[in-house]
């Protein structure tokens, strides 16, 4: 499925397991763009990030949210969440304008979403009383993005060493990046 959205060259990026307890109202992921985590200069971002639902996921147990529309759209400004930086804060979130219309997507166990690189979107905290939200996500991309990504210590960890420009800290300097026009997406 990865290479009929991205190419033949599709390759796992990285995999992730997410998991919120019950009674968590406050593990929210902010709304972000996924793209504007990684280093600048990373040649053929597109991705194909599909997230599996290991238990029915709606809006009371944070299921994924999304904004319609806007992977068509251009790299937003990300702020990080904690601190000033990304050495300081590794959650990055934007702004919502009052035109972005959001939908959530409820799933059931088993059923997968898959969204790319540039589609903001985010999910709202566990409030239900007894209910896991679980996930699996693999990411995959092109061969040579992720090449590129290892080449330069880039994996995708928490504890990854930021030692490349990000987009964050272009769009602090003004600095133009082809990566961050994305327009024209389908």
């Amino acid at each position: 499925m990865s290479r009929q959205l991205i190419g033949a060259t599709a390759t796992l990026d990285y995999d992730q397991f997410l998991a919120k307890l019950p009674e968590k109202p406050d593990a929210v992921f902010t709304w972000h763009q996924d793209l504007g985590y990684w280093p600048t200069g990373t040649p053929e971002p597109l991705t194909a990030t599909c997230s599996l639902a290991l238990d029915d996921a709606d809006e009371e147990n944070g299921c994924l949210q999304v904004v319609p529309g806007s992977q068509k759209g251009d790299l937003r400004p990300h702020r990080p969440l904690h601190g000033s930086d990304r050495n300081t804060s590794h959650i990055l979130s934007v702004e919502l304008t009052a035109e972005d219309r959001v939908v959530t997507l409820p799933l059931r166990r088993g059923d997968m979403t898959v969204h790319d690189e540039m589609i903001i979107h985010g999910s709202g905290g566990n409030r239900s009383a007894d209910r896991w939200r679980r996930t699996y996500i693999v990411a995959y991309r092109t061969a040579a993005c992720v090449a590129h990504e290892r080449a330069i210590g880039f994996t995708h960890s928490h504890n990854d060493e930021l030692g490349w420009e990000t987009h964050l800290g272009a769009m602090r300097q003004g600095m133009p990046d082809s990566t961050m026009q994305q327009g024209n997406r389908t």
